[in-house]
């Protein structure tokens, strides 16, 4: 399964999904660092700047990103006055039509608006609040996330709600995040330090888009598989 990467930061989302099995097609970052990182770790992938210049993308199965949300942030106190570029992953979206889309944001208000928009395009939805201690972390870290399908049966959000009730079990329960991160190697490629603790701050754990996209490999094998 080939993705799609908008506002990649330093990678985490891409890196879970990666380990998860899929391939990165192309990434968009407009951060100086983040993009530096970026070339790092992903030297092949190729690299687009601003999303607001994008005119077309290969097409890929998968479009993910954690749209800025400085524009639904209230730590800002009243200073929001970032540019709200959901509309923009949105156009994207709608330019190349994946069979599944990935949003993440920290507030569950932007995430609704996400999740209204594709379901005017005919996505079916879910929406999930799945944070870092689900993965066995020992901080909270909690995100809101939109999946959504392009497929008549909307099982996708049974799955991962009946998945969802089983990651501390599984995560932390077993290993434990430190063990769990020596096990997996699931730090590895993630900064840290000065600039990077901008990077750091802003990015998916990888844990949990590991955890989505192996969720979502699943049902595309085995609840998909009759209708090909």
């Amino acid at each position: 399964m080939k993705f799609g990467s908008l506002f990649s930061g330093v990678g985490g989302l891409d890196l879970g999904l990666e380990r998860a099995g899929m391939e990165c097609v192309f990434q968009v970052e407009i951060d100086d660092y983040c993009t530096r990182v970026l070339e790092k770790q992903w030297p092949d992938v190729p690299k687009h700047r601003d999303i607001r210049d994008i005119e077309e993308l290969p097409y890929v199965d998968l479009i993910c990103g954690g749209f800025p949300c400085q524009a639904f942030s209230s730590a800002a106190r009243g200073r929001n006055n970032a540019p709200d570029l959901w509309p923009e992953m949105l156009r994207i979206v709608s330019i190349n039509g994946p069979e599944y889309i990935i949003a993440e944001n920290v507030t569950k208000r932007a995430i609704e608006r996400a999740e209204a928009d594709v379901q005017e395009l005919g996505y079916k939805t879910g929406v999930r609040r799945i944070g870092a201690y689900e993965v066995g972390a020992d901080h909270q870290r909690n995100r809101w996330w939109l999946f959504a399908h392009a497929h008549d049966k909307s099982k996708l959000s049974s799955v991962l709600n009946a998945k969802v009730a089983l990651l501390p079990e599984i995560r932390e329960g077993i290993w434990g995040w430190q063990s769990f991160a020596n096990r997996r190697r699931v730090a590895h490629g993630i900064p840290s330090r000065v600039d990077r603790l901008r990077g750091l701050g802003n990015a998916v754990v990888p844990q949990v888009a590991e955890w989505i996209g192996e969720r979502i490999i699943g049902f595309d094998k085995v609840y998909l598989a009759n209708e090909r």
